[in-house]
């Protein structure tokens, strides 16, 4: 498959209208949709926001790359486009950008399409061709010159691969390298080829390992870190560092390996980066350690064990939900309940043990997955519960965090004893002594207390935690508020099996994209055509649950949006205590609602909720203006 065969005629745009950001991606999306390469326009865009939030796409020199890949494609494409005006990007040399690649990726794009993608990225580093595609004025002389910089690029290779010099040869520094970014479809390889071309300049020789979506590629060898000088990691995502214990290596965004090759290049040449040792975190970068605030870093870490736990969750609550219906129809001696109940349970199991492995992970790589795994399951045999199992993660973490530390003097022919014998055997055992004598009696009577005290709650009360967690749902849609509620009703639903506040924060979470579909339909005159379109796809996503789909409409109008969700999720949340609703089940939406309790009346708290949200930001908004405002 050649580059050719993505960059398609029928989708090319060689004069651009829009002259910002946000009108450039619209006019590239519509492309794609009008051409049947995507078919959701909202998702889409989504995904392209996503990865704009993490780091301009904006590369410098002139060009962008906005990319995603998700289920909304459905074949693989890229859209050019070029401005002869030039348009603010938010570059990362703060430059206007004349030339645009919009790349689609599907979900499960196999090898041979990513690696087309990722030819394409590595040839955006030619100045040359840069110009002639400035210069182009139609779709036909764009693909002639791709088709010539293939031929070229292959001959280049075969050149490079005949005269291939050998990390034995001494005449020349040696540097290996290591790049990736989140996606792991553009930046990947334009790193790459940056690092390359420009070490070959300064007469450095250079190995580069990519870590893109198709997987590591040109993986380094043990022979070559050893005799390489330092190490240039310059990635956007978590990169392995264990092999390059001992070694200078240089941690820096990807973009730099892309815009400042040469600096990265002269200070690995040049042994200008700290020695990495075990003893430090080394998922975090030299700016990341520097600039990264603690809450933040608590943050991560947690968001870490929650979205690997998240896969039991769902899939095992849901599966253990629909037992509870076979138990009510066929009995608890059915083989239907038996099976169903097995499966969902043992996938529950492993929730808190999960959750505490992942979250010591984050804080000491590899070494603290044992111990977190093993005090997370701890918690759960010492009915510590879910807050015990949290604080065992941490803990797991930071004490291997401090063995690393201690054993920062060890003679170097023990150093590798120590990510197999010494981390494991005394993380274990710190973790366990702490966990059996202190952590675990503690928080199960701290979870003791808390459930007593749940079980024993007034209405009143009940009422005012349901709307309480509802509301919590909607003041960041996915963010921390949000998390920590649904964290919390998992784990009273984990110790006791009570769904009723999961239906709380369910209905909670619903709510801002379904009053966000609504008040599209009903106050027609305050939105845009683009924002009526985006509002017919949130009642899908509120009623699966996805409460993410309110949040581009948040973003352009925080105040009126939020608070109104705000309002509406807080009723519905209150309402499933005050009618007894409970879903035992973690996730699902409406299609879980055969599992409710009382589920007619959770449909209600929707209702309810769902026009309260919407008349509040309906009469709130003003009427819009008649020039189209696209949505970030």
């Amino acid at each position: 498959m050649k580059i050719n065969d993505v960059l398609l005629k029928e989708l090319m745009i060689m004069d651009l209208k829009s002259t910002t950001k946000e009108g450039v991606l619209d006019e590239m999306i519509a492309s794609l949709l009008d051409n049947d390469i995507i078919n959701d326009r909202e998702v889409f865009k989504e995904g392209i926001i996503a990865r704009e939030a993490q780091s301009s796409t904006g590369l410098g020199e002139g060009i962008a790359m906005p990319h995603a890949k998700n289920n909304a494609v459905q074949q693989p494409a890229v859209v050019f486009a070029k401005s002869s005006a030039g348009v603010d990007y938010d570059s990362l040399d703060g430059q206007p950008a004349h030339l645009f690649f919009m790349i689609a990726a599907p979900e499960g794009a196999n090898n041979v399409h990513l690696e087309v993608l990722a030819s394409l990225s590595r040839q955006l580093i030619n100045p040359d061709l840069l110009a002639q595609l400035k210069a182009a004025t139609t779709p036909e002389e764009v693909q002639q010159i791709f088709s010539a910089a293939e031929e070229s690029r292959e001959e280049e290779e075969r050149q490079e691969q005949a005269n291939k010099t050998t990390i034995e040869d001494a005449k020349k520094p040696f540097v290996v390298a290591v790049t990736a970014c989140p996606t792991g479809i553009a930046h990947t390889y334009m790193a790459e080829d940056a690092l390359k071309k420009k070490a070959a300049e300064m007469g450095v020789d250079i190995r580069v390992e990519t870590n893109g979506s198709e997987g590591a590629k040109n993986i380094l060898t043990a022979a070559e870190i050893e005799q390489a000088s330092a190490v240039i990691i310059a990635a956007g995502k978590k990169v392995s560092l264990d092999r390059f214990n001992g070694k200078h290596v240089l941690q820096r965004p990807v973009s730099d390996g892309i815009n400042k090759a040469e600096e990265l290049i002269n200070k690995a040449v040049n042994q200008q980066a700290p020695i990495l040792s075990v003893d430090v975190d080394a998922s975090k970068s030299d700016d990341e350690e520097d600039n990264q605030s603690v809450f933040g870093n608590l943050y991560k870490d947690l968001m870490n064990g929650i979205s690997h736990m998240l896969p039991f969750v769902v899939g095992g609550g849901i599966i253990l939900a629909i037992s509870f219906l076979f138990e009510s129809s066929f009995g608890s001696d059915s083989v239907l309940f038996e099976s169903f109940n097995t499966i969902g349970s043992t996938a529950f199991n492993f929730l808190i043990p999960i959750l505490a492995g992942y979250i010591a992970y984050s804080i000491a790589d590899r070494p603290g997955l044992l111990p977190g795994m093993a005090g997370g399951l701890m918690a759960v045999n010492q009915n510590a519960g879910f807050l015990g199992g949290l604080v065992a993660g941490f803990m797991a973490g930071y004490v291997v965090h401090v063995l690393k530390r201690l054993f920062r003097k060890v003679p170097k022919t023990l150093e590798g004893l120590k990510p197999i014998l010494l981390y494991p055997v005394f993380g274990l055992l710190i973790t366990g002594l702490l966990m059996f004598f202190i952590i675990g009696p503690v928080f199960s009577g701290i979870n003791t207390a808390m459930l007593n005290f749940l079980e024993n709650m007034g209405t009143g009360n009940t009422v005012l935690l349901g709307a309480l967690l509802g509301g919590m749902m909607a003041i960041d849609m996915g963010g921390p508020f949000n998390k920590a509620a649904y964290a919390f009703s998992i784990g009273i639903f984990t110790d006791t099996g009570d769904g009723a506040w999961m239906a709380a924060v369910m209905a909670g979470g619903m709510i801002p994209p379904l009053a966000i579909g609504l008040a599209t339909l009903v106050f027609k005159d305050k939105f845009t055509d683009a924002e009526r379109q985006s509002g017919i796809s949130n009642f899908v996503l509120g009623i699966s649950f996805i409460t993410e789909g309110a949040i581009p409409f948040a973003a352009a109008d925080p105040l009126r949006v939020i608070t109104s969700s705000i309002v509406g999720s807080a009723i519905a949340g209150g309402l499933t205590q005050l009618w007894n609703v409970a879903i035992p089940a973690p996730h699902g939406g409406i299609f879980v609602i055969g599992l409710a309790e009382n589920p007619l009346m959770f449909l209600l708290t929707l209702v309810i909720g769902m026009v309260i949200s919407a008349t509040i930001l309906g009469l709130w908004k003003n009427k819009t203006v008649k020039e189209e405002i696209t949505l970030e």
